[in-house]
């Protein structure tokens, strides 16, 4: 469907998702210089899960049913916990340009779960699972992966963990509306803050004003606002419209990453995102 033709709310929801959400990996990696990587990602989104669940239930919004809590227990391990989590772990190594890039790669592998939900993939798909895998050799044989192998392990886990929570949810039982995203990164900020417990995390010193704003940043825009739009397009496009994020968030957080951080991207790098980019696109053609 053409974007003019697209309702108010769901173009806001793909803005969300294009700008803002390309704008959370320069927010992470400012933060994870302040906090430890676990403890903030579960900060985050316990926060923004616990500020819009309390707003609901002032609007006397229905309580969701042990079904549909068991849903957005399973969404909030896979997505806010795996997805988020091992990406902000990442970044106390890799840049925020070069860990865009690598979740650029997560509809590849919805594309891959999503079979085992009954999808038939067809050739063109096929073709940019191959394309894909090959953008994802090109990226670790450039500097900045080859000297994290760390990194990209964490990196392409989280993809498989965000993907697999973005194929699953088509079928399984959600509180309907905000309520669901609600529920779903509450439960994701439990497990990640039990993750940050069980390895040790500890605050080594009190977070200054960079630190406090990068948590602000992601709590509100990157949680509350983009998390929640994102939720809302798997309910109501197609997963493949819903993942097309991964076109634009690449370029946006490179962008930012040089301009803001200083990074640099190799031409080897740079080489790789045309790749996964030529990938994304070619799994998510129509005819």
């Amino acid at each position: 469907m053409p974007f003019s033709r697209l309702a108010p709310l769901t173009l806001a929801a793909f803005f969300a998702l294009y700008i803002i959400w390309g704008s959370t990996y320069l927010a992470i990696r400012i933060g994870v210089e302040s906090w430890p990587p676990l403890m903030m990602a579960g900060t985050r989104f316990l926060l923004a899960g616990g500020i819009v669940l309390a707003y609901l239930r002032w609007r006397r919004v229905a309580w969701p049913d042990a079904r549909q809590l068991r849903g957005a227990a399973i969404l909030g391990v896979l997505m806010p916990a795996v997805g988020n989590g091992l990406v902000t772990m990442a970044e106390r190594e890799v840049s925020s340009g070069v860990a865009a890039l690598v979740v650029a790669t997560v509809p590849l592998f919805t594309l891959l779960f999503a079979r085992l939900f009954g999808h038939k993939s067809r050739a063109l798909e096929w073709a940019g699972m191959l394309l894909g895998v090959f953008g994802i050799v090109l990226l670790n044989l450039g500097s900045s992966l080859r000297a994290s192998p760390e990194g990209a392990v964490l990196l392409v886990l989280a993809s498989a963990g965000w993907a697999l929570g973005s194929a699953w949810s088509k079928h399984l039982a959600q509180p309907p509306g905000a309520m669901g995203s609600a529920w779903t990164m509450i439960f994701g900020g439990l497990a990640l803050l039990a993750s940050s417990f069980a390895i040790g995390e500890r605050l080594t010193a009190w977070p200054g004003a960079a630190g406090w704003g990068a948590l602000l940043y992601l709590t509100v825009f990157g949680s509350m606002i983009a998390y929640s739009a994102y939720l809302y397009l798997l309910r109501t496009v197609s997963a493949a419209a819903a993942t097309s994020y991964a076109y634009v968030n690449p370029v946006i957080a490179v962008l930012l990453g040089v301009l803001f951080l200083g990074e640099h991207v190799g031409l080897q790098e740079m080489l790789a995102m045309v790749v996964i980019v030529a990938a994304v696109l070619l799994i998510s053609w129509r005819r």
